[in-house]
């Protein structure tokens, strides 16, 4: 097990601004699941994206890692940003994950409290999927390759027509999952399959926003809800429109609720 090396993406340069953080769903390139929300939150933030191992931008990870190893990857990422001045280290810094990089969001809430001024967990939860779930996939994607789970994935990723009416979208992010390194993909896998931070949420402390997506068979809104309830500073809220990668389905309200979240967190601070 070992700390995997994560490559951020600049997706907005602006260093005046406060940074928010942006995390990855498990097989999809930051570009290809942010950049559609990059408009809608460039006003209000300077935009760092980081990819899994094996995705995007992220060489393939050579080892298993576990979601506390890939959260202090986060961490090791922005205090190398902040060496190199990309990030003002006085500056606040926000974070926003989907899926995978969601849960992150808790993981890094768990284990680096005060780290963030403010997160939020989208299309989420304190627990994913089951451990035998997750190996059972981690043993097909090392063997066949990610292109054979890539059906499913077009099915559970997107609200019903999106992918009709979204075209360029949608293979943009099918296409990142067919490129993800299998070994890499898989240990993602496995990483999942020991996350289960349920009973830790009620130590969190920092102001959580869990966004769930209405027709998210994975993650759904209950799960959302769960970790308002269960955490000390958190809220829920939904879209509409969107299933399981909601910055990429509906980057407008995914938008309007993190700058208002966050805008809420920098008031009550300043006032």
């Amino acid at each position: 097990m070992s700390i995997p090396t994560l490559t951020p993406s600049l997706l907005h340069a602006a260093p005046e601004l406060p940074t928010l953080i942006l995390g990855p769903s498990l097989g999809t390139g930051s570009l290809a699941l942010w950049g559609p929300a990059v408009p809608y939150l460039k006003d209000n933030f300077q935009l760092v994206a980081w990819d899994l191992p094996g995705h995007g931008e992220s060489a393939p990870s050579t080892e298993e890692f576990s979601m506390a190893e890939l959260a202090a990857g986060v961490i090791n990422m922005i205090q190398a940003l902040e060496t190199d001045q990309v990030i003002a280290a006085a500056a606040p810094l926000f974070y926003a994950g989907v899926s995978i990089g969601g849960a992150i969001a808790l993981q890094l809430a768990n284990d680096f409290p005060g780290a963030f001024a403010g997160l939020s967990v989208i299309c989420s939860a304190a627990k994913i999927g089951t451990p035998e779930g997750w190996k059972d996939r981690a043993e097909l994607v090392a063997k066949a390759g990610t292109p054979v789970v890539v059906a499913g994935s077009a099915e559970r990723w997107f609200a019903p027509g999106f992918i009709e009416a979204n075209p360029v979208i949608s293979t943009d992010l099918l296409h990142n999952l067919q490129d993800a390194d299998r070994f890499a993909y898989a240990h993602a896998c496995g990483a999942l399959a020991g996350f289960d931070l349920r009973e830790s949420l009620a130590t969190m402390s920092d102001p959580i926003l869990a966004i769930a997506g209405a027709h998210d068979s994975v993650c759904p809104p209950a799960d959302a809800q769960f970790i308002a309830q269960h955490t000390q500073n958190g809220q829920a809220a939904t879209v509409d429109t969107a299933a399981h990668l909601a910055p990429a389905e509906d980057p407008a309200a995914t938008a309007a609720l993190l700058n208002d979240f966050f805008a809420s967190i920098t008031t009550e601070k300043t006032a």
